[in-house]
């Protein structure tokens, strides 16, 4: 029987439509870049680009194929046309047009993209490659590079920069970055432990062990806040704390070498010098201290603590051919002898400085009250800041006086920290007040006095005057001028408060002051008179260019009104007489 023929419902059709889109155009430029056709890349990319004028990755690979090409001027302009009018935050467009313009030898420009790409890049995707192209572009201009800030690294250059203040001294502003640093990064241990040190060095203890207990909280194992833990409980009076630290750190040995030398020396600080020995000693034979006298002199140190002066000797000897100019290998050397007798007990520092008794010593045959080198010493400033927190009152005056003579940004914060603190002596506070006040020129302060915070002017703290004289400043300023190489801060602030005083208990009936070293004269005759120093109407008299008479009578005058004389009686009996 024959079959029925039937036509099919719906037509079966082997044609499959093209979908001629930015995806399709790409596709088919990756092909041809496979392929080595390169005209065919670019006529496909450029399609791709048309179909999707706001996707900047189209004409990134646009400006990529031109570059292969070597079109360098093209390529550049569609990548500024990127950043210009598509999306700025395609910041790896600079360092596409650097490397175009290094291939053009503009070597000015490719350095200009090149900075920019590296101060406006968060993620460094070319950070490997831009290190590269900066060796080149160095090399070509025959100068280094005048790049300052890596935005990919901006907590790494923060943390730097603080490193290196703190070595200074600077302990206020590194606290300042440290800070800055730590709220954007939680999870940087190294900016918090060295935060934790610089609230140490100056005297902040609670601020320093709450930053290393969180340290160690989040991260128990953590070998620096471990050592600095086992030293600021050993420095706040609980030793056997840190003992204990101590106690399990001597069982480690740690493999890279900073965590090495940072162990060594927490051995050292706390008296475990066997520890601190054999880690020194491994430090300098992996090659460590071949240009680095302070290895050399902490190893010494070390050796010397535990008796083997012969290898303490030949340490010594190291680090003065290493350090030839300097007079610490020299000074342990020359007491090498005196300690192997036995006759001088102490523990050898493993600071790489003098001690601070043979600094005092350089210091007393120098025209300089404190040398600058010893200003900046990161070791006596941090002693300076602790003492004007945790120091009895004498010893605070003593820094508040020394603060005066190194006069730089941290004593200024530490100062004007002092004198709000409600709890800080009004005396101490108001010295600290004299010296800010010469120290910042007009500026006003803040300060708290009378348990009262208060804003204070560039002028003397006068409450019970109301209003101060041109002239009186007059007199005040000759005075501090005459005597200022002669007499201390206090004995200056002491002068001042003696003036104030003076026309504070007179007012309204104030001297008329017709003669300005006359009345400055007195003042410095009373104010040495005061503070038990040898001296005489005479002497004071060829000193201002005045007579002996006006001396006297000013004298006389300042003396009978602020009862002076029965002050002075009071406290300094037998040798606080005034002349007749």
């Amino acid at each position: 029987m024959e079959k029925k023929k039937r036509v099919s419902a719906a037509p079966r059709t082997k044609i499959v439509p093209i979908q001629m889109d930015a995806t399709f155009f790409f596709e088919r430029a990756v092909q041809s870049l496979d392929r080595y056709h390169y005209d065919k890349a670019l006529k496909y990319f450029r399609r791709a680009a048309e179909f999707e004028p706001e996707n900047p990755v189209n004409h990134c690979n646009l400006a990529g194929i031109l570059s292969e090409m070597g079109n360098y001027s093209e390529s550049n302009a569609i990548l500024q046309k990127i950043l210009t009018d598509i999306d700025y935050s395609m910041t790896e467009c600079h360092f596409y047009m650097a490397n175009n313009f290094a291939n053009m030898e503009d070597y000015e420009s490719a350095e200009k993209a090149l900075t920019k790409y590296l101060e406006n890049d968060p993620n460094g995707q070319f950070l490997e490659e831009s290190e590269e192209m900066m060796e080149l572009l160095s090399y070509e201009l025959e100068r280094p590079l005048s790049v300052s800030y890596i935005k990919s690294r901006e907590g790494l250059f923060e943390h730097d920069k603080a490193r290196a203040l703190l070595e200074e001294g600077k302990f206020s502003e590194a606290v300042r970055i440290l800070e800055r640093l730590v709220k954007k990064h939680n999870d940087f241990y190294a900016a918090r432990n060295n935060l934790a040190l610089a609230y140490y060095y100056i005297g902040q203890f609670e601020k320093a062990l709450t930053t290393i207990r969180d340290v160690l909280s989040d991260d128990p194992g953590n070998l620096h806040a471990l050592c600095n833990m086992a030293i600021f409980q050993q420095h706040t009076g609980d030793p056997a704390s840190g003992k204990a630290i101590a106690s399990g750190l001597s069982k480690i040995y740690p493999y890279h070498p900073d965590h090495t030398f940072k162990l060594a020396t927490t051995m050292g600080i706390l008296g475990e010098h066997e520890a601190a020995h054999r880690l020194f000693k491994r430090l300098i034979k992996l090659g460590e201290g071949a240009s680095d006298p302070s290895l050399y002199h902490f190893a010494a140190a070390a050796a010397c603590n535990i008796g083997r002066f012969n290898e303490a000797q030949r340490l010594w000897r190291l680090a003065e051919k290493v350090d030839p100019k300097s007079e610490i290998p020299k000074f342990y050397l020359s007491q090498l002898p005196a300690i192997q007798a036995k006759l001088s007990r102490t523990t050898i520092s493993y600071h790489y400085h003098l001690p601070f008794e043979e600094q005092f010593r350089t210091m007393e045959k120098s025209d300089e009250l404190i040398p600058e080198q010893l200003k900046r010493d990161p070791l006596v400033r941090s002693s300076f800041f602790w003492a004007l927190r945790h120091g009895d009152v004498q010893t605070k005056l003593q820094v508040i006086q020394v603060f005066g003579i190194i006069a730089d940004d941290e004593v200024k914060d530490a100062l004007q920290a002092f004198i709000m603190e409600p709890e800080e002596d009004d005396y101490l506070k108001k010295v600290a007040i004299f010296v800010l006040r010469g120290l910042n020129g007009d500026e006003p302060l803040t300060a708290t006095l009378g348990g009262k915070q208060m804003e204070l002017d560039s002028s003397p703290f006068t409450p019970n005057l109301p209003f101060w004289e041109k002239k009186w400043q007059l007199v005040l300023e000759y005075a501090l001028c005459k005597m200022q190489r002669r007499f201390d801060i206090v004995q200056q602030h002491d002068l001042e408060t003696l003036w104030v005083e003076c026309l504070s208990r007179a007012f309204p009936n104030v001297p008329k002051v017709s003669k300005v070293e006359g009345w400055a004269a007195a003042l410095e005759y009373l104010t040495a008179k005061m503070h038990r120093r040898a001296t005489s109407y005479h002497e004071v008299a060829v000193r201002y260019g005045v007579s002996i008479a006006t001396v006297s009578k000013n004298a006389k005058f300042i003396d009978e009104t602020c009862g002076l004389k029965e002050k002075m009686n009071a406290i300094f009996p037998k040798f606080a007489q005034l002349e007749p």
